[in-house]
């Protein structure tokens, strides 16, 4: 053997680390594109507007998307485990009107949280036991069933709106913790922590990305699929519940069309965050920062008077631009690499 190939042999043969450094990676991430672009609509507002930088009104902008935020932080967990819920305004609907018609008997504050958050309970109940359950297909049953939580608001309510409610439920939409500070905006700060603990430091969060991430292979290490998802859409019901309670309380009065279309914004919202829709992948760090951009979006278009079609429009080519564009991304890397 000649000394070449003894050199060739006893040489040491490095793989280069295909994901970089540590900073290489977040700087990489999507997390921080959004970031970068969160804060170019930033500037973009204050300069385009001269109320946009008042304190006050930056706070009136985070009602934006508080509300389908917290509904997003379940549906974040619910789409990396590969199912979808598109009742959740549907179940804001079904529980405010529940709530509507406690306040008009002289339901206190209290059984009137108490409502909103048990019929959300009740609703993912339902939708939990039909997909984990009878074994049905997530989109199917909640496309169902958003159809059947709001129609039976159609049926309680009609033309009508309920109203009359106790003058300390209106803290929960319209209170302010400390200065500028609304409880709203405080309860998405706690409950942005809580799902983040949730989904990336326990194990109940791993075995939501096994099961996304092969549903067949979570089965055989002995995790409880049917059981997990179960949960989640227990959860997203709970969410629902809250925002049913937060929006009602800022509005004051319950119609059957409030929150109407709110399924498209929350999905975009969680899609947009880096959550894939086939499932798998996805953190809460990229739906709270998806959350704050379309916020400011939809804020500044307003400042701007906009009207409100022009939003929905946005939103949708917004949904249809960040499903299609991993995909797209995905293709070309694959045809470079040929």
């Amino acid at each position: 053997m000649s000394n070449a190939s003894q050199a060739a042999i006893g040489e040491k043969r490095v793989i280069p680390d295909r994901l970089g450094t540590p900073f290489k990676r977040i700087l990489s991430s999507w997390e921080t594109l959004l970031f970068g672009v969160a804060v170019a609509i930033f500037i973009f507002n204050s300069l385009a507007s001269p109320y946009f930088l008042d304190p006050f009104n930056l706070s009136d902008a985070t009602f934006n998307f508080t509300e389908k935020a917290m509904i997003a932080f379940a549906m974040a967990l619910l789409v990396i485990s590969g199912e979808i819920d598109l009742s959740v305004a549907a179940i804001i609907a079904l529980a405010s009107t529940a709530m509507g018609a406690a306040a008009q008997v002289g339901v206190d504050t209290p059984g009137l949280v108490a409502i909103g958050l048990g019929v959300g309970l009740l609703c993912g109940l339902f939708n939990g036991f039909l997909v984990s359950g009878m074994k049905l297909p997530s989109i199917v049953v909640t496309i169902g069933t958003m159809s059947l939580f709001r129609g039976i608001s159609y049926i309680v309510l009609g033309d009508q709106a309920y109203g009359n409610y106790p003058d300390s439920f209106a803290y929960f939409g319209q209170g302010y913790v400390f200065w500028v500070f609304s409880f709203e905006f405080v309860l998405f700060i706690v409950l942005a922590i809580a799902f983040a603990i949730l989904l990336h430091a326990t194990n109940f969060g791993r075995q939501v990305y096994t099961i996304g991430n092969n549903d067949f292979a979570a089965r055989f290490s002995g995790i409880p699929v049917e059981r997990v998802k179960f949960i989640l859409f227990l959860l997203t019901g709970l969410m629902s519940g809250i925002a049913a309670v937060c929006l009602t309380s800022r509005l004051g009065s319950t119609r059957p069309s409030i929150a109407l279309g709110w399924e498209l914004e929350v999905v975009t919202m969680v899609v947009l965050g880096g959550v894939s829709i086939l499932g798998g992948s996805g953190t809460i760090g990229g739906v709270v920062i998806a959350a704050f951009v379309m916020g400011l979006v939809t804020f500044g278009l307003g400042l701007l008077n906009v009207p409100g079609i022009v939003m929905s429009i946005f939103i949708g080519l917004l949904l249809i631009i960040t499903i299609a564009l991993p995909i797209v991304a995905r293709r070309i890397r694959t045809m470079s690499s040929k």
